[in-house]
């Protein structure tokens, strides 16, 4: 007999338990039984009872056994990112409560892209900690389309982000932070001590890009159309920001970047500004926000636009 999805959001509400979806989530990392009960502390048995209630519940097989263990079935497979989502609801939920017990005053969900974080939070977050200590920010870190996805879900208070094409309805985008693209490099750079460069000489030293689809690297197409010659790209392309940032110290490269990304490390001296003639903008760092904040999420917002004059 099958199925319905409002039968198996009731099974799942009366007889579901929390523990179960730890257990899925453990054996699809793990591939084991005996990893898994090592892993949160529990028997076995305890583990295979668990799946097989699941199983019996949901009348669907999760797993499947081989040589080495356990292998996710196709089933399994579509479950784990709800999973995940509901693991980690659960884990803010203890957060809330847990700041509540510790006599916080409120709870905010903070989404940033990397640029809010370095041109901007690096800074600011800290000081508003001090202000107001005994609001509790949770930071997490997103891009583009994974922020709107977000807000959507309503798993976020408030956004630091460029500004969207569109703002999301009951949202609005409040800028901060005006942004545009510059080039760096290592202080070693022989580039680095020329006090004017031009844009078609760009073209004589290798650069570090940033995968196609990325404003970086659309705006850099832009730019390089001005060059006397083809650029010469570096083997490795990414926008994992550890590696670019590493790339950049220990390599004479080139790379063209969001003002707001690389100010703290222009600001320590561990990387410099070329400078080269281009003059592109990008839209600014901001804040989207709900047209009705929450009092903590509300204190945060205005202490974010009382600090970009600073910042």
């Amino acid at each position: 007999m099958s199925l319905n999805a409002l039968s198996l959001l009731n099974r799942l509400l009366t007889r579901g338990k929390f523990r179960q979806l730890q257990i899925v989530l453990r054996v699809a990392e793990l591939g084991s039984i005996q990893r898994t009960a090592n892993a949160i502390g529990i028997t076995q048995s305890g583990v295979t009872q668990a799946l097989a209630h699941l199983e019996q519940m949901l009348e669907v097989k999760l797993f499947e056994r081989h040589a080495r263990g356990m292998r996710p079935t196709a089933a399994c497979i579509d479950l784990l990112p709800v999973a995940r989502q509901l693991m980690l609801g659960i884990a803010r939920g203890a957060e809330i409560v847990a700041a509540r017990q510790q006599r916080s005053t409120g709870f905010v969900r903070l989404l940033a892209s990397s640029s809010a974080i370095h041109g901007l939070l690096v800074r600011v977050l800290p000081r508003f900690a001090e202000a107001e200590p005994s609001i509790r920010v949770q930071l997490d870190e997103a891009e583009g389309e994974d922020q709107l996805l977000a807000v959507a879900r309503s798993e976020v208070d408030l956004a630091v982000c460029r500004r969207p094409a569109v703002s999301p309805e009951g949202w609005a985008f409040y800028p901060l932070l005006p942004d545009r693209f510059v080039v760096v490099a290592r202080h070693a750079h022989p580039l680095a001590r020329i006090t004017s460069v031009k844009v078609a000489d760009l073209s004589d030293w290798e650069w570090l890009l940033l995968p196609a689809g990325v404003a970086a690297r659309e705006h850099f197409e832009k730019i390089a159309a001005q060059f006397k010659a083809e650029p010469i790209g570096f083997p490795v392309t990414t926008r994992a920001l550890p590696m670019l940032f590493w790339l950049l110290q220990e390599r004479d490269l080139l790379a063209l970047l969001p003002l707001s990304l690389v100010a703290p490390l222009l600001a320590s001296g561990q990387l410099c500004q070329v400078n080269a003639e281009v003059n592109l903008s990008i839209e600014p760092v901001g804040i989207l926000a709900p047209l009705q904040l929450g009092e903590a999420a509300q204190k945060l917002s205005d202490f974010l636009q009382d600090s970009t004059s600073t910042v």
